[in-house]
């Protein structure tokens, strides 16, 4: 089968300069000194994709998914390499793309229509399942500079899906909306699959990811380093994601999440491979003292992101500076507005934790699993307290030390995910 889009050996290189006097220098070539450095944004970039497929492209910030997109839509060159594709593409880039905003809504789906080679008698005959899809009442006649970020979402997303593309390319916009026209856009993202057509799609998303792509792309640092089922890569970016540097080669990476569980090997600092708030409350007499803490996903791996349906571990290692009996250390999850969403503590388990000598370092392992809605932030605090006589006394807190994520295939909404098992059947 031809493949719909071809990506062969593509290269973007752009070319830092410390000053203007520099770039100006160079440019004039009065001399043969060099004043720029190379920046790789894409390096070797190389995949096919084939009609009917949806690919998802994963990859931190700086990875190079957004350049490659604008590669394979004509916006931008690429340095060397080639693309080739096969049939008329649609692409939802940044929210403004393709769009005049002096121009009202209606005037843009002209104006989108011409771009992607459609008359105006053309884009008539769309016209009705445009609006229909858009849904966004007068305000067709209005200026999209006056657009909420969700209606301008709406029409640019009705506008892609509704000139019948061969092809559609989605950069992270289905971000932007409520959860009933996301359902509605995936919903016709489905259709759109099952019609034979291709998508390609980037997104932070790793629900997204699973649920609607039957293969995955890793990239990072303008590298693709990895290529295949969408449930194993996205378990591979969680690695990735906990890891500041910028990687070419991730053979350590890869060879560290093979291992599984990190508290196996000798020395590992869990908190190292875990992504930190930038924002985070510390207080208490560190009388005993967190040392060190992480999450541990279903496969054994120091990560910010677990399965809501999979069972996970909350670890933290607490050292004594002074001998301390029955201690009482807790974890909790707050959203990001603030909201305690779960938590507990060994006194509220009733477990006895004894007592604790000067020198001696505890590790206490929380597991459980935590059946909240896919595709939600939270935030991990940590505490370790207790009682002396009457007096409720705090040893050390973290609040709000880490991020963490969770994924699922399914999607809900709410506080938690009802873990719904669902049988229809004819009475």
């Amino acid at each position: 089968m031809k493949p719909s889009i071809r990506i062969e050996n593509v290269t973007k290189i752009y070319n830092l300069y410390a000053s203007a006097q520099d770039r100006f220098l160079e440019t004039l070539k009065l001399s043969r000194k060099v004043r720029h450095k190379e920046f790789y944004a894409l390096r070797d970039v190389s995949f096919d994709v084939f009609p009917g497929e949806t690919v998802g492209i994963v990859g931190k910030n700086g990875a190079g998914k957004s350049t490659l997109l604008k590669i394979i839509t004509g916006v931008l060159s690429p340095t060397s390499g080639k693309v080739t594709l096969e049939g008329r593409v649609s692409a939802l880039l940044e929210l403004g793309a393709g769009f005049n905003m002096e121009y009202t809504g209606l005037q843009n789906v002209y104006l989108n229509g011409t771009i992607l080679g459609y008359s105006h008698e053309e884009m008539e005959k769309r016209l009705p399942g445009i609006l229909s899809f858009a849904d966004i009442g007068e305000f067709i006649d209005q200026p999209v500079k006056s657009y909420s970020s969700g209606m301008f979402m709406r029409l640019a997303f009705s506008v892609a899906i509704n000139v019948e593309p061969e092809i559609l390319i989605i950069d992270e916009a289905l971000s932007v909306g409520d959860v009933l026209f996301q359902a509605k856009c995936f919903k016709k993202i489905q259709e759109f699959k099952e019609s034979g057509k291709t998508i390609l799609f980037v997104s932070h998303s790793l629900n997204n990811i699973i649920q609607y792509c039957d293969r995955c792309i890793v990239m990072n640092a303008g590298v693709k380093i990895a290529e295949g089922e969408a449930p194993p890569m996205v378990d591979l970016f969680k690695q990735i994601m906990t890891t500041r540097e910028e990687i070419v080669d991730i053979s350590e990476i890869v060879d560290k999440y093979n291992k599984g569980d990190a508290r196996e090997i000798p020395g590992h600092i869990l908190k190292e491979d875990m992504i930190l708030s930038g924002n985070y409350l510390e207080y208490g007499s560190k009388e005993l003292e967190i040392i060190d803490f992480g999450i541990i996903d279903a496969f054994g791996h120091v990560s910010n992101i677990v399965d809501s349906i999979r069972d996970f571990q909350v670890v933290m290692r607490v050292r004594a500076n002074v001998m301390k009996k029955d201690p009482i250390f807790a974890f909790q999850f707050k959203d990001v507005r603030g909201v305690e969403v779960t938590g507990t503590n060994t006194m509220y388990n009733r477990y006895d934790t004894g007592t604790i000598l000067p020198g001696e370092i505890v590790e206490i392992t929380f597991t459980q699993t935590l059946p909240l809605p896919g595709n939600e932030g939270y935030l991990l605090s940590l505490g370790c307290t207790g009682y002396e006589g009457e007096d409720f006394v705090v040893y050390h807190r973290l609040y709000d030390i880490a991020p963490m994520q969770t994924i699922s295939e399914k999607m809900s909404v709410g506080f938690f995910d009802p873990g719904s098992e669902i049988e229809v059947r004819k009475i």
